[in-house]
């Protein structure tokens, strides 16, 4: 009778185990490698984003930095603001200084014409300080009225100049680079004929706001 073959025990004496030295089966749920075309795709699509969020956030550093640059401009050109306002303010003294001197009276009186050549001079020294930091005045007579620059305080009526045409000036504006540090307080006159068209298209000024109100 034929011997019945059996499994070899171990060099140990341990007995051999049921399978043993076997090729190990796959882990239950384990998935097979991805195609590579797949794989490509999908780390060419997680570049794209990458990409797409490297450029946005590359875009909101420029524009913080744009930002940053504008607001450093304005406040090297509008610091001086508050202080302008009570220098010009203070100038204004000089200007009643020099309308309170009669016409001609200056002519007859050599102390005073000394007087008032000393107070010109040093109004026009203070306005040239003053637009060598951007500030401007406004003096408007004959000219359009602007709601932007001027105060209408009130109005008067001439036939003489169109409708809407500064005919009096109270008190003189100012401007800070490109805004309004003080607006020009004004007599617009009303009555005469419309004002012409602008030569470059636009329309004439437009009806000055009642007298007292806000500029518009």
């Amino acid at each position: 009778m034929a011997n019945t073959p059996h499994d070899p025990e171990p060099a140990d004496g341990s007995p051999a185990q049921p399978g043993e030295g076997a090729p190990a089966a796959p882990a239950q749920g384990a998935q097979p490698p991805g195609n590579p075309d797949d794989i490509i795709a999908a780390l060419r699509a997680e570049a794209a984003d990458l990409k797409d969020k490297l450029l946005r956030a590359h875009a909101e550093v420029e524009n913080i930095r744009k930002r940053s640059e504008r607001e450093k401009e304005d406040t090297a050109k509008y610091a001086v603001s508050r202080f302008a306002r009570d220098i010009v303010n203070v100038g204004d003294n000089f200007q009643r200084a020099i309308d309170a001197v009669p016409p001609g009276a200056a002519e007859q009186d050599a102390a005073l014409k000394s007087f008032l050549e000393g107070v010109t001079m040093t109004e026009r020294e203070l306005l040239n300080v003053l637009e060598r930091y951007g500030i401007k005045r406004v003096q408007p007579a004959g000219e359009p009225f602007n709601p932007h620059l001027h105060q209408a305080v009130m109005e008067i009526q001439r036939s003489d100049v169109p409708a809407g045409t500064v005919v009096q000036v109270f008190q003189a504006g100012f401007t800070i680079e490109d805004r309004v540090l003080r607006p020009a307080m004004v007599a617009v006159a009303k009555g005469g004929p419309k004002t012409a068209q602008a030569p470059d298209g636009t329309a004439g000024p437009a009806t000055p706001p009642p007298a007292n109100a806000p500029p518009g």
